[in-house]
């Protein structure tokens, strides 16, 4: 297994601990991310390397750093477990050629990986990865012994920095934090046992913020760290009985949000993207591109339209939308799966940020997030959007995506017929009730099927009888 190919999937490379995640293999990438770095930028670059809370996260990244210090690369170790977005942050605040963090974000408990960031503090960009992929060697060309990270530090090659608490102070000048603490509202927070607990905490106060699963436990109880619905039910409680405005939950690294209203109701990342939209456009003043992901809401598209304002589609992985925010004027960027960016930050998805500035937002308008929902849709029209993750052998999905290949796609779902297919990246049917996306998940074995209609009931239609025409509800 020490050969076995490294492929990288939507955001940097993962995969199960002791299988195909192992040391040796850790080794082979980090000594393909120095091989770049020495071939793109200089004698002596340097990177910024943390780790999440998962099981193994600071033996992982201490090789890594042991590794990247042999080849020549300074690196700049955060001393504590620190969120993505941090290492993003101080990887574009300090200078670095590179950031690395030695983490599986969203994925189940037995998973570990490697997120590999640009000099600007956002995903590193596809052709970027690509060189790193393409520069891992087998094992045998690995170094026969390293020297210990306590030597490299020691000598100077490795330096241990506080960037948890660099990363508050920007998150403190980025929001209007004293107007959230005069508020007075109570926050719950849900950092599913991920890198974002006590994040929250330290910017309001333990007096107005209520912590669940805040707890070292690098194996998430069983559950994977994703902030989607069916998974926030504790959060939903907690809200209804805490007298909370709002919830924020977390995935294991603190780049994605999940969120419930007052009420314990979610709120998609759909709405969230709108939401802020809607508040940075009409309530600060200010412009900019929209871009978002190819399974992220239509809403979008009528409000770039109302507002003037550009608007593009990217494949799905925010690393497509990142470049663009480091590169031009974009208002918000972000994708379905919750990894949202927003002007007046990092351009980078950051749970924390966006989780607080829709905070800033209920505070500056005064209102509930019920009811800045409701104000949304009154406004745009009712969008609601529906996904199901289908986990399933990679033969059976190779056989659906051929299928969906040759035929062009379905002639109609759930007695409408399909007007158009878009191939951008997976098979994206429209018709006259919505759309419908069907798209294999670049990190696990999963089909991922969305859509999007005039109600809930008749988005989740279109999913179950689309999966009912490939064979995929059995």
């Amino acid at each position: 297994m020490s050969d076995a190919p490294i492929k990288f999937g939507t955001d940097g490379w993962r995969a199960i601990i002791a299988d195909d995640y192992t040391f040796v293999n850790l080794e082979r990438v980090a000594r393909a991310t120095a091989e770049w770095l020495l071939d793109d930028y200089s004698n002596s670059p340097s990177v910024v390397l943390g780790h999440d809370m998962r099981f193994l996260g600071p033996q992982f990244a201490e090789r890594a750093a042991e590794i990247l210090a042999d080849a020549g690369v300074h690196v700049t170790v955060a001393d504590t477990p620190v969120s993505t977005p941090a290492v993003s942050w101080a990887t574009q605040a300090m200078g670095a050629d590179a950031g690395v963090v030695i983490t599986a974000s969203h994925n189940p408990p037995e998973y570990n990986g490697y997120k590999l960031k640009a000099h600007f503090g956002g995903p590193a960009p596809p052709e970027m990865v690509a060189t790193v992929e393409n520069a891992v060697r087998p094992a045998a060309d690995l170094p026969d012994a390293l020297p210990d990270f306590d030597t490299l530090t020691s000598d100077g090659h490795i330096s241990l920095h506080d960037i948890r608490s660099g990363y508050l102070n920007a998150l403190h000048n980025a929001l209007d934090i004293e107007a959230i603490k005069d508020s007075g509202l109570r926050i719950a927070h849900d950092a599913m046992y991920g890198a974002g607990q006590g994040l929250v905490t330290s910017l309001l106060g333990d007096e107005q913020v209520v912590p669940l699963r805040h707890e070292h436990n690098p194996g998430f109880h069983g559950v994977a760290p994703e902030p989607i619905e069916d998974r926030l039910d504790d959060l939903s409680e907690t809200v209804a009985e805490s007298d909370c405005a709002a919830g924020l939950a977390n995935d294991g690294d603190a780049d994605r949000i999940g969120m419930v209203d007052e009420n314990g109701d979610y709120v998609s990342s759909h709405r969230i993207l709108s939401l802020l939209t809607k508040y940075l456009h009409e309530e600060r003043g200010l412009n900019g591109s929209i871009v978002k992901t190819f399974s992220t809401t239509h809403m979008l598209d009528k409000m770039a339209e109302r507002y003037g304002l550009p608007i593009e589609t990217t494949p799905i992985g925010f690393k497509h939308i990142a470049a663009k925010m480091a590169e031009g004027n974009i208002l918000v960027g972000g994708e379905e799966s919750g990894g949202i960016g927003a002007t007046g930050h990092i351009p980078e998805r950051d749970g924390i940020y966006i989780g607080l500035l829709i905070v800033e937002m209920m505070v500056e308008r005064g209102k509930t997030l019920s009811a800045l929902v409701d104000e949304l849709l009154e406004d745009f029209g009712p969008h609601y959007n529906y996904r199901d993750d289908i986990h399933i052998r990679e033969d059976q999905k190779a056989n659906v995506l051929d299928r969906l290949d040759a035929g062009g796609g379905l002639d109609e779902i759930n007695g409408h017929p399909v007007e158009r297919l878009d191939t951008l990246d997976g098979f994206k049917h429209i018709t006259d009730n919505g759309w419908l996306l069907i798209r294999p998940s670049g990190t696990e074995p999963v089909l991922r099927v969305y859509s999007e209609a005039e109600s809930p009931e008749a988005a989740k239609a279109l999913v179950k009888d689309a999966s009912a025409q490939l064979g995929l509800d059995d």
